[in-house]
């Protein structure tokens, strides 16, 4: 077999300036997102003044990937440049460059990307960003960068902000095998900031409005909106997101099927409605709404984070590497702990040399997982460095990424107390 020099791999470029959308790709591009439009008919709450133009930011919650249609179409005329995770460009580089994107390796302090964005809004451009960089896990807001309100005052230029309902009820994170069908989804795009506001108010002022228009629920909203969802596997992958048993506390022994979601270990079941409600098939439901048993779980890690004692325990693992947009390439095999220091991936090559990355809790306020990565090796966290990414599959059934990804989040905000610096709502 050839040996590969890892380290010597060609990287990413991400100093090659954003490019406008090619005036061919324009239409193309309308026609994709046509059949989305008629399908879901969306319902557009628009709030912004009539004049409005690029360049202006414009930040989008993230369910699916249905965002980017709506968000495109919304845009309308308006040129744009999206921000757009490393994975997105494999094997097809050229073609997200020439529509405007722009790379980013997620949960990195990358200051090549403020000099990007800047560079698109001097273009006269829209610049797209969903800044809880990650699709949310239960249709609920995810944890928000406390850096946004300082960029977002840096460029002094209009923020629009795109919540959208819906899009997780239809596609939800935890299985995307297929979709289920929503009858129609609702969109707010509103005017956010004006530049005098964002010069007028203090970060802090603009963190917490940002937070409070990022404030969304796809299962509420479905249940306030009488959506139903007959399709017949609608809750087919839920054990990735519901991981513990709230009736025996057993945890990485649920499972689902169909419309049912079960605890191996006591055997207690749940049907998910057409609602989107979860309803015991015997006793207590204990937890009727989604993200009520998410955030129970995480109520559960803090205990084991207050207590000193969290841990993954030691995971065998297979690590691929993305240093490019090429291809995957195989690290090789090795182990993953995650635990009260943060992460350390170690393993062998193979070449027969030895890897590693170590992730202290301070460096990650966050991090990202995928459920069935491109149905290949199973669920995974993936790494970043500023010039690679590494997807760690854990072997076995005694792990949840979903805990993983919650307790990263955790670990952080127990740094700030540490430090003593004050938690701020909705922000890491």
């Amino acid at each position: 077999m050839k040996k590969i020099d890892y380290k010597n791999l060609k990287r990413f470029d991400m100093k090659e300036p954003p490019r406008r959308v090619k005036w061919f790709l324009k239409p193309i591009i309308k026609l994709l997102v046509r059949p989305a439009i008629k399908k879901y008919k969306p319902i557009i709450h628009k709030d912004i003044p009539e004049n409005l133009k690029a360049p202006f930011i414009l930040l989008c919650n993230h369910n699916a990937f249905l965002d980017f249609k709506i968000a495109t179409t919304l845009l309308d005329k308006n040129p744009a440049n999206y921000i757009v995770a490393i994975d997105g460009f494999i094997g097809r580089e050229w073609l997200l460059r020439d529509v405007g994107c722009i790379c980013k390796r997620k949960f990195t302090n990358d200051i090549r990307l403020v000099r990007q964005i800047k560079n698109c809004l001097d273009m006269g451009n829209v610049v797209v960003i969903y800044p809880e960089a990650r699709y949310s896990l239960c249709g609920t807001t995810a944890v928000l960068p406390e850096s946004l309100g300082k960029l977002l005052k840096l460029y002094k230029v209009p923020v629009v902000s795109l919540i959208s309902h819906g899009h997780h009820i239809n596609s939800p994170f935890w299985d995307t095998s297929h979709e289920r069908s929503v009858d129609h989804t609702e969109e707010e795009y509103r005017l956010l900031f004006s530049e005098e506001e964002l010069i007028n108010l203090s970060i802090d002022e603009i963190n917490e409005r940002i937070v409070d228009r990022f404030q969304y629920d796809d299962f509420k909203w479905q249940k306030d909106n009488d959506i139903k969802i007959s399709d017949k596997n609608r809750a087919l992958g839920l054990h990735r997101v519901l991981y513990q048993c709230p009736s025996c506390m057993k945890e990485y022994k649920m499972t689902s099927f169909g419309s049912k979601l079960k605890c191996e270990c006591c055997g207690k079941e749940w049907e998910m409605t057409e609602l989107g409600e979860l309803k015991a098939l015997d006793g207590d439901t204990i937890f009727s709404h989604i993200p009520d048993w998410y955030e129970w779980q995480r109520e559960n890690i803090k205990k084991e984070i207050e207590n000193g004692t969290y841990s993954s325990g030691i995971l065998n693992v297979k690590v691929d590497s993305l240093p490019n947009a090429k291809k995957f390439i195989h690290l090789g095999n090795g182990t993953l702990i995650h635990d009260m220091n943060g992460f350390k991936v170690q393993g062998i090559d193979p070449n027969g040399e030895p890897f590693e990355m170590i992730k202290e809790v301070s460096s990650m306020y966050s991090c990202h997982i995928e459920y069935q990565y491109l149905f290949k090796h199973g669920d995974c966290i993936d790494l970043n460095t500023l010039d690679d990414t590494w997807y760690i599959y854990p072997e076995g059934n005694n792990f949840s990424v979903t805990k993983m990804a919650i307790a990263t989040e955790e670990l952080y905000y127990k740094h700030l107390e540490k430090i003593g610096k004050k938690r701020k709502k909705g922000l890491a």
